[in-house]
């Protein structure tokens, strides 16, 4: 069964720790993402997305390509002011402060749990 995202908060279950989340799955909220904040408490899941970019960003991000059964493909550190290329099979990205996911244990081919807040 093909899961429906919406907009809105929800937890993040991470190997290593368990983060507050934001969940950005309409147009509107993933092309707002992160631009304009000046940090971010826990993570920001877009949904769908196989890419992002840190331009007119303020701060490094962690971002972590997701299949859509929330398996880690890759993880990288962006820093402002980059264009990051499409991967494949990527259905969704998870961004979070630069170092914030190597300390939640978020590397290739860890499984993650997202719930959305009822």
């Amino acid at each position: 069964m093909r899961r429906r995202w919406r907009d809105g908060n929800g937890t993040l279950r991470t190997p290593g720790a368990q983060v507050p989340l934001r969940i950005a799955a309409s147009y509107r909220a993933r092309t707002r993402g992160l631009l304009g904040a000046d940090g971010i408490e826990g993570a920001l899941l877009l949904t769908p997305a196989a890419s992002v970019h840190t331009v007119r960003m303020r701060f490094a991000i962690d971002v972590a390509y997701l299949d859509r059964r929330l398996r880690v493909l890759a993880v990288r550190t962006m820093p402002p002011g980059r264009v990051g290329r499409p991967r494949l099979r990527a259905r969704h990205v998870l961004e979070a402060e630069a170092g914030a996911m190597a300390g939640w244990g978020v590397r290739r081919g860890a499984v993650l749990e997202a719930m959305a807040e009822a």
